[in-house]
């Protein structure tokens, strides 16, 4: 079963058991509620909008896409009528990417038979403020993961929601390794109560800074490991050797997060990340 928390009096966090613990939540205002994102299978979004339903009894009134990973908009389509927020890259890749994964889920699995795409109707560059019912939403562009991502800070009650720009490891193959150490950074000392990841457990004040420390580290020792493999390895067998070799543990992260799916994640960011520092190498001794 999806697990429910509830971070504050307004606050609910939802944590899919289907999908490598993606999250989405809904925040309460006297005006209506506010869903930041949905999940990938029916079954779970329909959950939350049954909760909606029966123990909130508000209708929805925004949904925030964080980004157009299908992970978090997949369910979107299950709350009629409610305008749709989110970065304009978002848009732009819902409706080139995201029709076509659409079409190959729906291929792939009867469930999804009954998802339809919809598209942002309010887009945002690099900064958005959203007041409803005595709550103040403060969005903002967090490119790295993906070049649409954004995170969600609610004013009130001081929480986070990060998306996948804070996530048990950086993970940075289908948008920006720099993108994502700048937006890292820019979480800093800011004092956050609690974040919401966008995968796995909320992470709380006490842990708040060291979190981020820790991301930022996994980063910066990751690229000080792809860099000494590149430079180091004379031919495209012994590369590949070198960057294997490269264990998530020697960069900070546990191998067992998010029921050890971490290590395919790093090796992942690993092949994303020589290719670039390859070119740039290249470059550098030309």
């Amino acid at each position: 079963m999806m697990q429910r928390e509830r971070v504050t009096e307004d606050i609910y966090i939802f944590t899919s058991e289907l999908y490598v613990h993606v999250t989405a939540g809904v925040i309460a205002t006297s005006e209506g509620l506010v869903l930041i994102d949905t999940l990938l299978y029916p079954e779970e979004t329909l959950q939350i909008r049954n909760f909606i339903e029966t123990r909130l009894n508000q209708p929805v009134a925004y949904i925030i896409n964080t980004h157009h990973h299908a992970d978090h908009t997949t369910g979107t389509s299950f709350f009629h009528d409610a305008p749709v927020i989110s970065h304009l890259k978002c848009r732009e890749l819902l409706n080139t990417r995201g029709r076509e994964s659409l079409q190959r889920s729906k291929e792939k699995a009867s469930d999804m038979a009954d998802v339809k795409l919809v598209l942002p109707t309010i887009v945002f560059d690099n900064k958005m403020t959203l007041r409803i019912g005595g709550k103040t939403l403060h969005l903002e562009h967090s490119p790295g993961h993906s070049p649409d991502s954004i995170v969600v800070w609610i004013e009130e009650e001081n929480v986070l929601f990060a998306a996948d720009t804070v996530m048990p490891i950086p993970y940075f193959v289908d948008g920006s390794y720099d993108d994502f150490l700048a937006s890292l950074k820019r979480l800093q000392g800011r004092g956050f109560e609690n974040i919401v990841q966008g995968h796995g457990e909320i992470i709380l004040r006490g842990e708040v800074e060291k979190k981020i420390k820790s991301d930022i580290n996994y980063l910066e020792k990751l690229r000080i490991a792809v860099d000494k493999a590149l430079v180091s390895s004379t031919t495209p067998a012994k590369i590949d050797k070198a960057l294997a070799s490269i264990k998530v543990g020697a960069c900070g992260k546990s191998h067992i997060l998010l029921n050890g799916a971490v290590e395919q994640l790093h090796y992942q960011n690993i092949l994303a990340l020589a290719e670039q520092r390859h070119e740039m190498i290249l470059l550098q001794t030309e």
